[in-house]
């Protein structure tokens, strides 16, 4: 039996997020794009990202990427997200049907009309701050539709229309959602250092924190995990950020990069411990088990739950490049804290202590 067959029509490990939040990514032609903040408030388009990413897995069962196919293109057509449609019926993923495409290009070019004509407005006769309102709204509705060098260049003018720095923070979470979205990572590294400087300027404690998770997500899928570690620890008790995934996976991130560069002592106090990550730890399948059975040397107990652990690895976007490497990591660390009991042990021992084969600790 396929063991990823089940419960992969939504990120691993998320509560409550609904097909409908993705076919109901928000019109931002009036207003500003939520920006994160509200618990459950996923952006849309990074649950799209995770979609797509469980379609080019060959882990996925087929019948599990029927419903994945559906529910991408129910999210392409209610966004017009016209570039990506073209671009993934090229790759094979959706099948190409010119009329749609030609539709969704056709309401994008009248609504960007529209997006001018406001601009135009604003500039001839309103004031600085509805200047700057209409070209936001412009840059939000590049973003939405998925077009991302026009949203960046967008983005870019809006700044120069924008004064306060708390609002100069908040277009960089916007590109930083860009960049995940794409995977692009080099955008991703130069919006942190480019947030980083505009603190320096005065920003506040809310926006660092959330930024705080955005270089630990970069770091961790950059496999740098031990600043990754660094960083989601310092968020555990200011997590904010819902708009990049739910406060459960942030833990299960917390916790999965803390057992690899964390000593016993630091682990126990700062994850094991921790009131914040004990509140939630449970929601995540075997992540109390995989943590605890490793701090009470319960090897057996730890490798059942690692190895349940692995599935959900294995369909992570920002940890499944890092797989094998983490993999390691863990065995690495687990073996080094048995051995440490011992001038000498045998493999035989070794191997009943961690419920495997004898053939396997030797590989």
């Amino acid at each position: 039996k396929n063991p990823f067959s089940s419960a992969l029509l939504s990120p691993p490990i998320s509560c409550g997020r609904s097909k409908a939040r993705l076919g109901s990514a928000r019109r931002v032609c009036g207003g500003e794009m939520d920006g994160g903040g509200e618990e459950g408030n996923q952006q849309p388009q990074l649950v799209l990202a995770h979609k797509l990413f469980l379609l080019s897995q060959p882990d996925v069962d087929d019948l599990a990427k029927v419903g994945l196919r559906d529910d991408v293109l129910a999210a392409v057509k209610s966004d017009d997200m016209a570039a990506l449609y073209e671009s993934l019926a090229t790759d094979g993923v959706l099948e190409m049907d010119a009329a749609l495409l030609a539709e969704m290009r056709g309401r994008i070019e009248e609504e960007t009309k529209k997006l001018d004509e406001k601009i135009t407005d604003a500039e001839e006769n309103l004031g600085e701050s509805e200047v700057r309102e209409a070209h936001l709204a412009k840059s939000l509705y590049f973003i939405r539709v998925g077009e991302k060098e026009k949203a960046l260049e967008q983005l870019k003018v809006t700044e120069g229309k924008t004064v306060a720095v708390g609002q100069k923070m908040d277009l960089v979470f916007y590109t930083l959602q860009i960049g995940l979205f794409h995977m692009d990572f080099d955008l991703i590294s130069k919006s942190v250092d480019k947030a980083k400087i505009l603190f320096e300027e005065g920003g506040d404690w809310e926006r660092k924190n959330r930024l705080k998770v955005y270089e630990g997500l970069y770091c961790m899928a950059t496999r740098n995990f031990k600043k990754a570690t660094s960083l989601f620890l310092d968020s555990v008790s200011t997590f904010t950020t819902y708009e990049l995934f739910p406060y459960d996976t942030f833990i299960f991130y917390t916790v999965l990069t803390s057992v690899i560069t964390l000593d016993r002592v630091s682990l126990k106090q700062k994850v094991v411990d921790a009131p914040e990550i004990l509140a939630v730890i449970s929601k995540v399948p075997h992540l109390s088990e995989f943590l605890n059975s490793l701090y009470n040397c319960q090897y057996k107990s730890f490798f059942v739950a690692f190895s349940g652990l692995t599935e959900q690895i294995k369909l992570d976007r920002y940890l499944q490049p890092h797989f094998r490497y983490f993999m390691r990591e863990v065995r690495t660390v687990v073996y080094s804290q048995f051995l440490e009991s011992y001038k000498s042990v045998t493999m035989e021992a070794m191997a009943a202590s961690f419920g495997v084969t004898v053939d396997f600790i030797d590989q």
